[in-house]
């Protein structure tokens, strides 16, 4: 019987429960897949709270998997039985067994590996469009990223690093330091002691950055519009301290400041936009640019422990279930 980590409620790790799930054939357009690996993400728990409204009810969690291929209904492009597969964005990954949208897959090379790709695709797909897309990181600018220790973080750091820019971190310990200075941050700041708008300040000679990453949320946002020079761009792609508050937008006036809080989803939705962000992608790990590993792995059914701990906020990189 195929096993699933299912809500009925929304809540704490508690509410997630081990347990029995039919998979049917695949029709139209679909293909099951045998999953290898399941990517542990943040946005997992704001479904598991009710972060993101009211999902229906029960609710199988997970939004990335990774794994075989074991049938294929019509339509299904190239996608083939036997082929190593990834998807990012479909809920449903908590499981041993699914049905997927074939045109959300993508066939994984060779030489990256079923966990390693667990780890990295949604991040990855996520460090490249803050970086290439939404604001083009160029050589020479100094950028600030929160979090700069965590999964998206490692990658993006070391990512914006390559492409020449000046990059400020930020990370809750000294061995989180440690850890972000080893994938690409110039700057580290520890702050939960120090205060990181005067040392952004002091840093950029009173400049502030063009761009400040953001997924920490209510407990760095507020600060995070300070560190920025006029017309720059503050990045909120997460909330991982709390929702960011209500603020009068009238607090943007002085410095022409741009505020956004953007989605994956909305810059893969077309299979254009998500097989090129892919490739570009798998180019920065294969060239070394990027270099990826999961700092934990669980097995599927500790998941209520795996999201215990990523909530603690005391982890590092990229974390992975293994059914």
């Amino acid at each position: 019987m195929n096993k699933v980590i299912r809500i009925h409620r929304y809540g704490g790790p508690e509410v997630m429960q081990w347990e029995d799930a039919e998979v049917g054939d695949p029709g139209p357009g679909e293909a099951r897949i045998r999953h290898t690996a399941v990517g542990l993400n943040f946005v997992d728990i704001y479904h598991r709270t009710g972060q993101f409204g009211a999902d229906a009810l029960p609710l199988v969690l997970g939004v990335q998997g990774v794994g075989v291929v074991e049938a294929t209904g019509a339509g299904v492009g190239e996608i083939r039985t036997g082929d190593r597969v990834a998807y990012v964005g479909v809920r449903g990954a908590y499981c041993e067994r699914r049905l997927v949208p074939a045109d959300r897959m993508v066939t994984l090379p060779d030489d990256l590996s079923d966990v390693d790709a667990a780890v990295l695709l949604l991040r990855g797909l996520t460090a490249e469009y803050l970086l290439r897309r939404l604001y083009r990181v160029r050589p020479g600018d100094t950028i600030l990223f929160h979090a700069a220790a965590g999964g998206v973080g490692l990658i993006a750091c070391q990512w914006a690093k390559a492409l020449g820019a000046t990059v400020i971190g930020t990370v809750g310990s000294d061995a989180k330091a440690d850890i972000a200075r080893a994938h690409g941050c110039d700057h580290v700041i520890v702050y939960t002691r120090e205060d990181f708008v005067a040392r952004v300040k002091e840093i950029t000679d009173g400049q502030g950055v063009p761009v400040v990453y953001d997924s920490v949320g209510r407990d760095t946002f507020m600060g995070s519009l300070d560190c920025l020079r006029p017309m720059g761009m503050a990045v909120n792609f997460g909330t991982a301290s709390g929702q960011v508050e209500p603020f009068p937008l009238q607090r943007l006036h002085h410095n022409s400041l741009v505020v956004t809080r953007p989605t994956l989803a909305t810059w893969i939705a077309e299979r254009g936009d998500l097989d090129a962000a892919c490739a570009e992608v798998f180019a920065v790990v294969r060239d070394g640019t990027v270099k990826v590993e999961a700092s934990r792995t669980y097995p599927l059914h500790a998941a209520a422990q795996a999201h215990h701990d990523l909530e603690s906020r005391n982890t590092t990189g990229g974390m992975a279930l293994i059914p």
